[in-house]
């Protein structure tokens, strides 16, 4: 019953990325613009995809999601930390911390997914070509986005009630700008195995094996390309690939960084630092890498923009 009690916190401090007073407001304006960006950017390619006809295609339906998913990761993060930046404000409150676990977790599984299903999308167009239309119809993409939905969300809520269940001590400084679920684990005064096996297979699952479906399909498509035996073939195939190659590379190659130096050097500063770059970073870039080489996308912004009234 003593452990109950203990569960009765009313808040968490959020450490941030620096302690300084004079970086302050540099860090402010830095991640509002970088915020309003990523929103204004992935926004414009929903509404590019949703309001010309060419791009009501498997593809563009996949990278609208991908997009929506994008906005909700970075806004259940940086929304919170401009506020505290600005009020001078390190707390974030029990459920509060709690619910941004829950939608951390929720989007950040929820893009691998995605980017999963893209590259399958990808594979079947490049390999199966004369198949693609049959293969990839309406049903079979509304419901691998359903499913990638549905599990996302039972392993967000999974990872939430087992925080839930924690009792924590006085020691409630997180070294993070956001509640992150193995620095709120870290914090526990309670057995935590149960939560750090849970952390473990999730990221078995949940990383590792969207990371070998990706590599799969792309093995597969790297082995078709190089069968054309026409250079334009070869050069039309692997640009269909290039822009979500590129997402992949920087989504997972960040992730893989991160954790890796964090665990390397144990200092949870740098890992607060370095994890700007898959929140913040990769989800404002992503608009700009799908667009920037892309004929379909330059065409359905020409078509909007030159649309009267």
């Amino acid at each position: 019953m003593k452990l109950g009690n203990e569960t009765r916190i009313s808040e968490f401090l959020l450490l941030g990325l620096s302690e300084e007073p004079g970086l302050q407001p540099i860090l402010f304006g830095l991640f509002l613009s970088m915020y309003l960006v990523t929103v204004l950017g992935n926004l414009l390619i929903i509404l590019v995809i949703i309001s010309d006809s060419h791009l009501h295609t498997p593809m563009y339906f996949f990278l609208s999601n991908l997009s929506f998913v994008d906005i909700c990761f970075t806004s259940t993060t940086v929304p919170k930390m401009l506020v505290n930046i600005q009020t001078q404000s390190k707390v974030i409150t029990y459920e509060g911390c709690i619910t941004q676990v829950c939608f951390y977790l929720l989007f950040g599984i929820l893009d691998t997914l995605l980017l999963t299903v893209m590259a399958y999308d990808r594979f079947v167009a490049i390999c199966y070509p004369l198949q693609y239309t049959v293969i990839m119809n309406v049903r079979l993409c509304g419901l691998l986005v359903l499913v990638s939905w549905i599990m996302s969300a039972l392993n967000s809520l999974f990872h939430s009630l087992m925080v839930v269940q924690l009792s924590f001590c006085t020691d409630l400084e997180i070294p993070h700008f956001f509640c992150e679920l193995n620095h709120v684990v870290h914090l526990a005064c309670s057995d935590t195995f149960s939560n750090n096996m849970g952390i473990y297979v999730a990221a078995g699952l949940w990383f590792c094996g969207p990371l070998i479906g990706i590599l799969y399909s792309y093995s597969k498509i790297v082995s078709s390309i190089c069968a054309i035996s026409s250079g334009p073939g070869n050069y039309k195939a692997f640009s269909t690939c290039a822009s979500h190659l590129s997402v992949v590379s920087l989504f997972y190659c960040t992730i893989i960084g991160v954790y890796l130096s964090s665990a390397a050097t144990q200092d949870s500063h740098s890992s607060a630092t370095a994890s700007v770059m898959y929140t913040v970073v990769t989800p404002m870039l992503n608009p700009f890498i799908y667009s920037l080489r892309n004929k379909d996308i330059h065409g359905a912004l020409k078509r909007l923009f030159r649309r009267k009234p």
